[in-house]
C-alpha cells in the first residue's frame, strides 16, 4: 500500500504512488457546496446548486491537473458494461447529457479525464504504464461480483492494445469489511462470480456477513493478468470516517458524491 494525501488549501485527495498518470480519489473536503452537501460534492443529482458543483470541478481540476471540459462520466447502474471513450464524449456527465450506461470507462485519447462516482462503493483506476492509456470503474458489491474490474482491464487489453504486465491499478477508499455487514445476497453474488476464491472475502457473523469488496476487485484484476505487485489497495474505509468521506451507509440520501479520476497521458 502506498497511498498518500494531496492537500491544497482545504482540499484533500488521495493518490497512489503506483500510478504515474494524473489522478485522485476525492474526499468531501475542499469544495464550496453548503449545508449537508458541504463541501466537495461532485454529484449534479444530489440537490446541489449546479454552479457550486461546477466550481468544485474547477477546484479539483486545478489541483490534479485536468480540464473539466475534457472530463467523461457515465450513468452508473452497478453493472459490468465498459465504454470506450473518445473526444466525442468530453463533457458528458457534467456539461452534456450522458447517452450511455456504463460502470467501466477506458480511453487512449490524451487529456481525457475519466471519472467514476461513489459513496461507499469501490472505485478502481488503471493505467497502462507503456502507452498512457487509462481506465476507471465503479465497483460496488454488485459490479464487483460481476467482475467489472476484470472487464475494464480486459477491455484495455482488447481494445487499446494494452499488455497485462504493463497495467497498474489503484483501488480507492471504500466501505471495508469492518462496516460492510450484509445479508446473504452479497456473499451469494460474490461466490457466483469467484467460486472458491470468494471465501477469503466473506466472514460470517451470526446470521450476517462481512464482505471485503477490495479483495473481490483485486482478485478480478489478478484474473485479468495484472501482476500482484502492480495493484495498490487503499486501507481507508469510507463508512469509518463520515466527516472525511461521503458514506451512503452513514449519511443515507443526505450526502454528496465522491469521485475517482484518472487522466489519459498518451504516448507510444
Amino acid at each position: 500500500m502506498s497511498f498518500h494525501e494531496l492537500r491544497q488549501d482545504s482540499l484533500l485527495c488521495y493518490q497512489s504512488d503506483f500510478l504515474t498518470l494524473r489522478h485522485g480519489f476525492t474526499t468531501r473536503l475542499g469544495g464550496v457546496s453548503e449545508g449537508h452537501l458541504a463541501s466537495m460534492n461532485l454529484g449534479l443529482r444530489r440537490g446541489d446548486v449546479p454552479e457550486n458543483v461546477y466550481q468544485n470541478y474547477d477546484i479539483l481540476g486545478s489541483a490534479l491537473g485536468f480540464d473539466p471540459h475534457r472530463l467523461v462520466g457515465a450513468v452508473q447502474v452497478h453493472g459490468d458494461a465498459v465504454r470506450l471513450c473518445t473526444k466525442d464524449d468530453w463533457g458528458k456527465g457534467l456539461y452534456a447529457l450522458t447517452d450511455y450506461e456504463a460502470d467501466g470507462l477506458i480511453t487512449r485519447e490524451p487529456g481525457t479525464a475519466l471519472m467514476v462516482y461513489s459513496a461507499d462503493c469501490g472505485t478502481v483506476l488503471i493505467e497502462d504504464r507503456r502507452t498512457g492509456a487509462a481506465g476507471a470503474c465503479h465497483a460496488g458489491w454488485r459490479g464487483a461480483a460481476l467482475g467489472i474490474a476484470q472487464k475494464t482491464a480486459e477491455a484495455m487489453i482488447r481494445e487499446l492494445g494494452s499488455r497485462p504486465e504493463d497495467l497498474y491499478a489503484a483501488l480507492g477508499p471504500c466501505i471495508s469489511p469492518c462496516c460492510f455487514e450484509t445479508d446473504g445476497d452479497v456473499p451469494r453474488a460474490v461466490r457466483a462470480g469467484l467460486g472458491a476464491d470468494a471465501e477469503a472475502a466473506i466472514t460470517p457473523v451470526g446470521r450476517k456477513f462481512h464482505v471485503d469488496i477490495k479483495y473481490v476487485n483485486r482478485t478480478y484484476l489478478l484474473r485479468a493478468g495484472l501482476l500482484p505487485g502492480h495493484i495498490d489497495v487503499s486501507p481507508l474505509c469510507t463508512a469509518c470516517d463520515p466527516d472525511v468521506f461521503w458514506s451512503a451507509r452513514r449519511h443515507g440520501d443526505r450526502r454528496g458524491s465522491l469521485g475517482a479520476v484518472v487522466v489519459c497521458g498518451g504516448g507510444a
